[in-house]
């Protein structure tokens, strides 16, 4: 007999979504977290006396409006708010540049007369593919099956549906796409632009939890995984959840609790119960078992089949693939307590740009120095930083007249090489990352009060996050779409009866979007009706 009819590990935002939607449908869940409270990466916490942040994940855009609706978060105290600008690049000589409504065509022309020409046309190209990635966000890719049956019948209909959605495309932007899924983000930015700003405004996005050059196949795709998202209803905006981005995920649970889900922190999964080559359960650290129909899992899946899974149940290809499982983005988070403002040299004083997504990575050979670097000798000499100062848009964070930054840097080494350690090196990073800073605003160095410093073994140890991957798994073209997790497995059903997975390891991958929790429960609620009615 079952305790519950679901168990899901990890309270993160995808584990919180699909627990509310298995529950609206009437379903027993329960949800354990080791961590002590919900959220997983999207949490705010006290880093210093006084001064609340969102201390790993630190903006909003991907979370998927339908999600935001069915779940009712507004009703449960989201609110967000959008940037009032949206990305500031300043540059070593004293130029920037700003975007945002209203000011990106301007901001380029200032630049080059010929970028200024084409970013309109490159802009909405890539606009009309994002489309195409939301018609897929919440639906589950087609998926690899062998033999003949039921399930091969409805996979051929769900890749004439995928088929329907992109033969509504032109031909040309079908190209795009091909180009956008293969290529680097490097070359079609040079073959387009030619202001190392106007190019570094979009490669950043392809290098956002990416350990890779810009240069790099398939960093064109990572690019355009950014360029989904949207904010009350505007798409391609960036915002800031008022109360940070634990405001998500304590919606979520409040949402997931007035249905009956029952959540249990500071206890994590020991290990997946498996009888019969079905799981059945969880042993949580402390001993306890939790019994139910199916066992869901937000969590990495490489943690899942490698750690938590007992090595004898799973057929041995598929646990030597998901040994080999592709991860670690190079990012390395910092949370800082701020007496001011910072001023910046190329626009000095306070304005709309200081609520924006500042990014100092002034050209694409900036970001391949710095991943050449990183590679060679664990970080970069001159890190890719983006700075993110929400409380100007959001006054609870810090006390009146002082500031909390995030600030969001790549690139580092998952691990350090010669068998060095980050807990020995994370301070000298977090030195050169307050430098970087320092260095296009004079005086910021001096105004940080206190801060915290998250190196990849950090956020894994702190939040599962294996190798310091935000996206629980690479974004590269063997790991995307069907071949999420893998080929086969693409559906959110796990290689074990009674095992799914609703994570960012599933389709459509990282970052807040909640899908591939929608899109789990609608597969587990499928599989329940076919076996319960």
């Amino acid at each position: 007999m079952s305790d519950h009819d679901v168990v899901i590990i990890g309270a993160g935002h995808n584990g919180l979504t699909c627990a509310a939607y298995l529950a609206m449908a009437g379903l027993r869940v329960k949800m354990v977290d080791r961590r002590s409270v919900v959220g997983g990466a999207a949490v705010t916490e006290e880093f210093h006396p006084g001064f609340r942040n969102s201390v790993a994940s630190y903006t909003v855009s991907l979370l998927n409006p339908q999600i935001i609706a069915d779940l009712k978060l507004h009703q449960h105290g989201l609110k967000i708010v959008e940037r009032k600008a949206q990305n500031f690049l300043p540059a070593p000589d004293g130029s920037y540049l700003l975007t945002g409504e209203g000011r990106t065509q301007a901001s380029v022309a200032r630049l080059s007369a010929h970028d200024a020409e084409r970013i309109g046309a490159f802009s909405q190209q890539l606009e009309v593919i994002a489309d195409v990635l939301r018609a897929f966000v919440l639906r589950a890719p087609p998926n690899v099956v062998q033999g003949f049956g039921l399930g091969t019948i409805s996979e051929a209909i769900n890749a004439l549906g995928t088929a329907k959605i992109l033969n509504e495309l032109s031909i040309e932007q079908q190209r795009i796409l091909l180009d956008l899924f293969t290529c680097s983000a490097g070359e079609m930015l040079d073959d387009v632009f030619e202001h190392d700003l106007v190019k570094a405004l979009f490669g950043f996005d392809a290098v956002v939890g990416n350990y890779a050059s810009p240069y790099a196949a398939g960093s064109a795709y990572v690019m355009l995984h950014h360029a989904f998202g949207e904010v009350n209803g505007k798409k391609g905006v960036w915002g800031h959840a008022i109360g940070g981005m634990g405001a998500i995920t304590q919606a979520m649970a409040a949402a997931a609790r007035s249905h009956g889900v029952d959540i249990t922190l500071g206890n994590g999964v020991r290990e997946v119960l498996v009888e019969r080559d079905r799981a059945v359960g969880v042993v949580l650290e402390n001993g306890d078992t939790i019994r139910a129909k199916y066992v869901i899992s937000n969590v990495n899946p490489k943690l899942l089949y490698t750690r938590l899974t007992p090595a004898d149940a799973l057929p041995k290809p598929f646990r030597e693939r998901m040994a080999s499982w592709r991860g670690g983005s190079g990012t390395f988070r910092m949370n800082v307590a701020l007496s001011a403002l910072p001023s910046f040299t190329a626009l000095p004083g306070t304005g709309d740009h200081l609520t924006a997504g500042i990014i100092i990575a002034p050209s694409l050979g900036y970001m391949e120095r710095a991943w050449l670097d990183a590679k060679q000798d664990g970080w970069s000499k001159q890190p890719i930083v983006e700075v993110l100062i929400p409380s100007t848009l959001d006054d609870s964070l810090a006390p009146a007249g002082q500031h909390v930054a995030s600030l969001f840097c790549q690139h580092v080494a998952p691990e350090l090489p010669n068998g060095m350690s980050w807990d020995d090196h994370r301070d000298t990073v977090a030195d050169l990352m307050i430098k970087t800073v320092d260095d296009y605003a004079p005086g910021f160095k001096a105004s940080v009060i206190g801060r915290q410093a998250l190196s990849p073994l950090d956020l894994e140890r702190d939040f599962g996050l294996i190798g310091g991957d935000i996206f629980h798994g690479a974004l590269s073209l063997n790991q995307l779409f069907s071949a999420r997790p893998m080929l086969g497995h693409a559906d959110y059903r796990g290689p074990l009866k009674g095992l799914y997975h609703c994570g960012s390891g599933a389709h459509p991958g990282g970052g807040v979007t909640g899908a591939p929790g929608h899109n789990a429960a609608k597969t587990v609620l499928r599989d329940h009706r076919a076996l319960f009615g």
